[in-house]
C-alpha cells in the first residue's frame, strides 16, 4: 500500500531533480515501483469511493460567464488553486493542426472561451504559472487557428492579453514539441509497466481537464478522464508513425481505458470542466460523414451548458446521465468508481445550478 502522505504526482516532483523524466527509459531507482501485476489487475489499495461529490452546472450562451458561474458553484477556483501554484490546463484539442477550417465550430474540441476564462480565474487566484497544453494528433499546431466561436479572438491573442494583465504567466504548449521531459507514470492496469506523460502536467501543482461532450467509438464517451491520453508522446506511442495516433496505447493489454485510468490514477486531476456547447454524438470523436455528428446543445436544451466538479469521475458520470447513457454500462466509469478514482453513485453526487431531469436529453450513442 503506498504511503498516504505522498501522492504519485508529489513523488514525480520530488524525483524530477534526479532525472526521472529526463530521457525515455526507466530509471533504475524507479524499477521496483513500475512493474505491472497481471494484465487488468487493479492496485490492491483501491476500494469503491464513498466520498460525496459536487458538480455545478451553468447554462446560457456566454461561455466566459458560464464558466465563471460553474466555478462559483463549487465555491470558486480558490477551492483548487492557491497563490504561487503552477496550473496545467488540459483542453481537448483533437483536430488542432489538421487543417480542418474552423475546428472550434465542429464540436470536436473544447472552446477557447472556456479555456481562457479558466486560465484567467487561475491567475486571479494568484497562480504563478498557467500552462495550457495538449498533444492532440500532430507535433505542432497554430494557436491562432483556435478562434473563439464569434471569431473575434484566438488563444494566442488571449494568452498575450492575460500575460499583460496579471503578475502570473500563461504559456501555450504543443506537448509533442514543447514538453521539456517525459515522466514515467506507473501503469499497473496494463502490460506496459509505465506510461510516459509530459513533465509539464506531471510536475504541476494543480491539473484541470477541459473536455468537450462527445461519444467515442472505443471508450463510449470521451470526457475529462479520456482527455488525458493527449499528455502522452505521440512519437513514442504511434508505432513509428504519428499518422497512427497513439496506437501502442490502444493495443496495450487492458486496452485504451486501462491506459487513461492509469494516467488519471497517477496524476489525480483536481478539476474537470466539461464543455457542453457544441459536441459530437454517434460514432465519434470525429465529426465526419458516416461517423460522428455535430450537436449544438442550444437546439436540444435551448442553451449551452458547462459542468464543473473537483471529482472528475462524478463530473463525467453526470455528463453521461445528461446524455441518457447508463453509467454502469460505460466500462471506464464503472471501473473508475470500483477502483477508488471517484464517485458515480447518483445519491452521492449533488448537482447544483440545474436539475438533472431538466438537462437530460437524447444523444445518439456510438
Amino acid at each position: 500500500m503506498p504511503p498516504a502522505a505522498l501522492t504519485r504526482r508529489q513523488f514525480l516532483r520530488l524525483t524530477a531533480g534526479l532525472g526521472a523524466g529526463a530521457v525515455i527509459g526507466t530509471p533504475p531507482f524507479l524499477a521496483g515501483c513500475l512493474h505491472a501485476p497481471p494484465s487488468g489487475a487493479a492496485p490492491l489499495w483501491h476500494t469503491p469511493s464513498a466520498t460525496p461529490a459536487l458538480v455545478a452546472a451553468a447554462q446560457g450562451t456566454d461561455l466566459y460567464e458560464m464558466t465563471r458561474t460553474a466555478l462559483a458553484g463549487l465555491g470558486g477556483i480558490a477551492q483548487v488553486v492557491a497563490p504561487g501554484h503552477t496550473v496545467f490546463i488540459k483542453p481537448n484539442l483533437l483536430t488542432a493542426g489538421l487543417g480542418r477550417g474552423e475546428p472550434t465550430q465542429t464540436g470536436e474540441i473544447a472552446k477557447p472561451e472556456i479555456i481562457i476564462a479558466t486560465a484567467e480565474e487561475c491567475l486571479r487566484a494568484g497562480a504563478a504559472h498557467v500552462i495550457i497544453g495538449d498533444g492532440a494528433q500532430v507535433r505542432q499546431f497554430d494557436w491562432e487557428e483556435l478562434r473563439t466561436l464569434d471569431g473575434r479572438t484566438h488563444l494566442a491573442a488571449e494568452a498575450a492579453r492575460l500575460n499583460a494583465a496579471y503578475d502570473g504567466t500563461v504559456t501555450l504548449a504543443c506537448l509533442n514539441v514543447d514538453s521539456p521531459a517525459w515522466d514515467p507514470l506507473p501503469s499497473p492496469r496494463t502490460n506496459l509497466g509505465h506510461i510516459y506523460a509530459s513533465s509539464l502536467v506531471a510536475r504541476a501543482d494543480r491539473i484541470i481537464s477541459i473536455p468537450v461532450l462527445k461519444t467515442h467509438r472505443l471508450a463510449r464517451l470521451t470526457l475529462s478522464m479520456k482527455n488525458f491520453m493527449g499528455v502522452t508522446p505521440i512519437a513514442m506511442y504511434g508505432g513509428g508513425s504519428e499518422r497512427t495516433g497513439r496506437s501502442r496505447l490502444h493495443l496495450a493489454a487492458g486496452g485504451l481505458e486501462s491506459c487513461f485510468l492509469d494516467i488519471c490514477d497517477a496524476l489525480r486531476p483536481d478539476l474537470a470542466i466539461i464543455d457542453a456547447s457544441i459536441g459530437c454524438e454517434g460514432y465519434g470523436p470525429w465529426v465526419r460523414p458516416r461517423e460522428g455528428r455535430r450537436v449544438d446543445l442550444r437546439e436540444r436544451l435551448g442553451a449551452w451548458l458547462v459542468l464543473a466538479g473537483t471529482d472528475p469521475v462524478a463530473t463525467d458520470a453526470t455528463a453521461a446521465r445528461i446524455i441518457s447513457h447508463d453509467v454502469t454500462r460505460v466500462p471506464h466509469l464503472l471501473r473508475a468508481y470500483e477502483e477508488g478514482l471517484g464517485q458515480i453513485q447518483p445519491e452521492l453526487i449533488t448537482l447544483t445550478g440545474a436539475a438533472l431531469d431538466e438537462l437530460r436529453m437524447d444523444w445518439d450513442p456510438i
